[in-house]
């Protein structure tokens, strides 16, 4: 089904406060967050008309914000409040939450001091990140010879627009040859995360092994996982893994609030199934994220 341009859609969206119609929801060409990438942002799910794990969405939204020197003009309160409204106004049952913040154009330099905070919140229905038949049969990954970059050269730990180029350039290349994303590398070598999801892998024994992350985010999702997998008495081990390690595990999943569990059946020239312990732990993720009860 071919997808309506996200400047053409119609209903509200909260921007500095107030519900404004969908195409006046505009800033100037010359703003910060455009030309010097002063922007941060989260992606959130809907489930049945709620948003899962919004407090913890909000939180790491304004750390980020936090860490870029920017001072949001709200309260995480206000901003839950304007995301749960604006959900019921566009009337999302199933869908994403894009809460964005940027800072304006008073000053158009490195600097931006004086430059105004502006806040944003969109929300639209919004069906399974990757195909869902893809899904069935396991996604496959190119490995990108872009890497995240080394800590102490970003602020790695925030959801900031200008950590996401790479991601892009890796998953367009990606596409391009067949694949449907792409493996990172941390600045080490090391195996980090797919373009936008976090990586889990299940060894013979049934153990899952994820890297550590200290260069990429720790997922909100891949936390809510690794929960399910303990409760489940799965042992998980955090550790850096080389990508040479892949000859040596026989299942591979990724999460993320978009990708949500999506199983991997390549990466490169290793191959992967879709194991029972994958599968179990979608179904628990879904009865979770729905508040249901996982059979």
């Amino acid at each position: 089904m071919e997808s309506i341009p996200y400047d053409k859609r119609t209903g509200k969206i909260w921007f500095n406060g107030k519900n404004v119609n969908w195409e006046d929801a505009n800033i100037h060409i010359l703003n910060h967050g455009l030309h010097y990438a002063s922007c941060v942002f989260e992606g959130e799910r809907v489930y049945d008309g709620e948003i899962f794990k919004l407090e913890e969405h909000t939180e790491r939204l304004f750390y980020s914000a936090e860490r870029m020197g920017i001072d949001v003009p709200y309260s995480q309160k206000e901003i839950n409040e304007a995301c749960k409204n604006i959900i019921n106004i566009q009337k999302v049952r199933n869908g994403y939450v894009r809460p964005v913040i940027w800072r304006g154009s008073e000053m158009m330099a490195i600097s931006a001091q004086k430059n105004k905070i502006h806040v944003a919140i969109a929300t639209w229905e919004w069906g399974s990140y990757f195909d869902p038949e893809l899904k069935l049969k396991g996604i496959k990954l190119n490995i990108s010879a872009w890497r995240r970059p080394n800590p102490n050269s970003v602020p790695w730990d925030t959801k900031a627009s200008g950590l996401y180029m790479i991601c892009t350039l890796s998953k367009h290349e990606a596409e391009s040859k067949g694949f449907t994303d792409s493996l990172m590398l941390d600045h080490e070598g090391n195996i980090a995360e797919a373009t936008g999801a976090n990586i889990f892998f299940k060894d013979k024994s049934g153990e899952l092994h994820t890297p550590t992350p200290d260069s990429f985010l720790d997922g909100i999702t891949r936390r809510e996982v690794i929960k399910i997998a303990k409760s489940k008495g799965i042992k998980i081990i955090e550790r850096k893994i080389k990508p040479e390690e892949m000859a040596n595990f026989v299942g591979c999943f990724l999460t993320g609030t978009a990708a949500e569990i999506t199983p991997v059946s390549q990466i490169d020239k290793y191959n992967f199934k879709i194991c029972d312990i994958i599968s179990d732990l979608n179904d628990s993720y879904q009865a979770l994220v729905r508040k249901k009860t996982a059979a």
